[in-house]
């Protein structure tokens, strides 16, 4: 996703035509959500009710504090709800595909755009270093192989790096890991239903102050259960089984397409002109979830 960001901003100053608006427009509109909602199909409910309770539990509220944290962190800088909202949900949910979805139900200010590549290209970078650097600390803190999955996967931004972390471990922890993972991705709904009440409240016309319900996210449930309850019925499996890859792979491409439109639209001076403040935001909410987890999985163990 990050190469596919930097290939669009590389193109920015060609894709200011009028003649290329209505394209960027249809992918950041129809692509992306059709995208979004198609990860559903990832997520089988069994395995994440496998995580067990007090687990669960733990991952709910570090998702929650690091969220309230990026509201607090942009207020604290200067900056607009906005940014908060996507630095707190990119690093809560998951990375770049959070950040996304958010990005849907966030009213326009000027520079979201902006503020939007930098939260993807930030939010990978640190996702990078946390590949590195989380497994060590796992082990130096003496966590067994499924706590210190749970840890890499609650902590740990984008999919990609989960896995490598997780598996850079053992068997074990990479499973765990991976689970952990797709469970923060299944609380993308609330996530995103909850950011967008919170953006409705502070309207002032009658229009705006509708909470939105957005459709893609409900899709995405419907998939995450269907793709549970299919190995109950051995028809309708092999039928899911059929179609499930390839839109799991339009879903990857549709993902693609959206950050690439994004790029299209967001200048590289634009990124630059952002700050300290914005990296400070997006590190801080980083800091805030790994802090939680450890915190929480030291008192359960």
């Amino acid at each position: 996703m990050v190469v596919a960001l930097a290939i669009g901003i590389a193109l920015n100053p060609l894709a200011r035509r009028r003649l290329f608006q209505p394209g960027i427009l249809l992918c950041l509109k129809v692509i992306l959500r059709w995208a979004v909602a198609l990860l559903g199909l990832r997520i089988a409910l069994a395995e994440i009710a496998a995580l067990g309770l007090r687990t669960a539990i733990l991952v709910v509220i570090a998702m929650a504090i690091t969220l309230a944290a990026g509201f607090l962190l942009a207020r604290l800088f200067a900056l607009e709800r906005g940014y908060g909202a996507l630095a707190g949900a990119g690093t809560a949910v998951c990375g770049a595909s959070a950040t996304l979805a958010t990005s849907i139900v966030l009213p326009d200010y000027k520079g979201k755009e902006t503020d939007i590549a930098f939260v993807v290209v930030a939010v990978n970078a640190l996702s990078t270093l946390a590949m590195v650097v989380y497994p060590p600390f796992c082990t130096w803190l003496g966590f067994d192989a499924q706590t210190a999955g749970i840890m890499l996967g609650a902590t740990i931004h984008d999919v990609a790096q989960v896995v490598g972390a997780g598996y850079s471990v053992s068997e074990m922890a990479g499973n765990t890991a991976v689970i952990v993972k797709l469970f923060r991705v299944f609380l993308m709904l609330p996530l995103v239903l909850a950011i967008g009440w919170l953006f409705a409240r502070r309207s002032v016309t009658s229009a705006a102050a509708r909470v939105p319900v957005p459709v893609f996210a409900i899709v995405f449930v419907a998939l995450c259960v269907l793709n549970s309850i299919a190995p109950a019925f051995p028809a309708f499996a092999q039928m899911l089984a059929w179609i499930k890859a390839p839109l799991i792979e339009a879903s990857t491409w549709g993902l693609l397409l959206a950050i690439s439109a994004l790029g299209l639209g967001t200048s590289l001076s634009g990124i630059a002109a952002l700050g300290w403040r914005h990296v400070a935001t997006v590190t801080g909410t980083t800091l805030v979830i790994f802090a939680v987890m450890t915190a929480g999985l030291m008192v359960l163990r």
